[in-house]
């Protein structure tokens, strides 16, 4: 046992569901701009992938994919992709079809996935019942057992890739996750050995993608709604995390309003405004692309015509 380790937690990149505010999306993958925000992660964490120890993973394909991408060195370091320890446990709270896994043969078949070691996925993994039920219980059961494997392990530089709702339980913090941001927490030394082995947050580290994309249970909390398999607020014990752009550990505020109508129209304005912010952000970062493709391009094309100029090859 390391009680003293440090334990870097993860959120995933951006994936489908966190776009389309859809939680239909079965085992929701990265977008496009997720995989970008992975490929961020290696320049921003290079102390980190040159000394961590181990890395655990949600046996999603969005935690997969951001695993695999964003901590590339790391795995390479330690040995390829079949050295990633999969964690069930780390799957994320809701039993909607984006929080729900796809069973191992499934994710075999996956070339993007290929060279994981899937024997961890039993094939009770994609219930969502039992020890994988959405209610709120179980839910904190499934936390407290996560931080306790953590404790367990021998490491002293360990690496988490999880979901945002899933890291708000293991955490006991209610505070939303940017895409691809990684924050380093330690056990509470006055507490370590108590069954609910807190963590506390020491710093944030890094973040590769610029927002905080909702949750599938933030937007289920927005409409009013519960995961199909859960009671009615199954999230109940963490405050419900407006859907916000913006959001972060350091920069969290709580905040309350007199009234409910205007509590409502407020919330409803805000949403609007954060995924109008949001959109212009991905426009942002495309036209940047672009625009460095373009450059390329003319350097390309100035190149050839000195060759050409020269009387060189082409």
């Amino acid at each position: 046992m390391a009680p003293q380790s440090r334990i870097y937690l993860t959120r995933h990149s951006q994936a489908e569901h966190n776009v389309a505010d859809d939680y239909s999306i079965p085992d929701a993958p990265l977008t496009p701009l997720g995989k970008q925000q992975s490929a961020r992660l290696p320049s921003l964490t290079q102390d980190l992938q040159s000394r961590a120890e181990v890395i655990l993973s949600s046996g999603l394909k969005r935690t997969l994919q951001s695993t695999k991408i964003g901590y590339a060195p790391l795995i390479e370091r330690l040995g390829g992709l079949g050295k990633v320890v999969l964690l069930p446990q780390l799957q994320e709270c809701n039993d909607f079809p984006c929080d729900t896994g796809s069973p191992r043969e499934v994710l075999e078949r996956d070339p993007e996935l290929q060279g994981f070691d899937l024997s961890p996925l039993t094939p009770d993994w994609t219930s969502k019942q039992g020890f994988y039920a959405a209610d709120e219980e179980t839910l904190n059961k499934r936390a407290q057992w996560v931080r306790q494997y953590l404790r367990s392990r021998p490491e002293q530089d360990i690496v988490v890739m999880a979901h945002g709702d899933i890291l708000r339980r293991i955490t006991q913090q209610p505070y939303p996750w940017k895409n691809a941001e990684v924050r380093l927490f330690q056990f509470d030394t006055s507490s370590v050995d108590s069954e609910e082995c807190p963590l506390v947050h020491v710093q944030d580290v890094a973040t590769g993608g610029a927002v905080a994309e909702p949750t599938s249970g933030d937007i289920a909390a927005h409409h009013g709604e519960s995961s199909p398999g859960a009671g009615k607020n199954a999230n109940s014990a963490l405050p419900a995390i407006p859907i916000s752009n913006s959001g972060s550990f350091s920069n969290f505020a709580a905040s309350t309003a007199p009234a409910a109508d205007t509590i409502a129209k407020d919330a409803e304005l805000k949403r609007i405004e954060d995924r109008v912010r949001h959109r212009q952000s991905i426009l942002m970062e495309q036209t940047n692309e672009l625009q460095e493709l373009e450059k390329r391009l003319q350097a390309a094309e100035a190149r050839k015509k000195e060759l050409e100029s020269r009387g060189g090859f082409v």
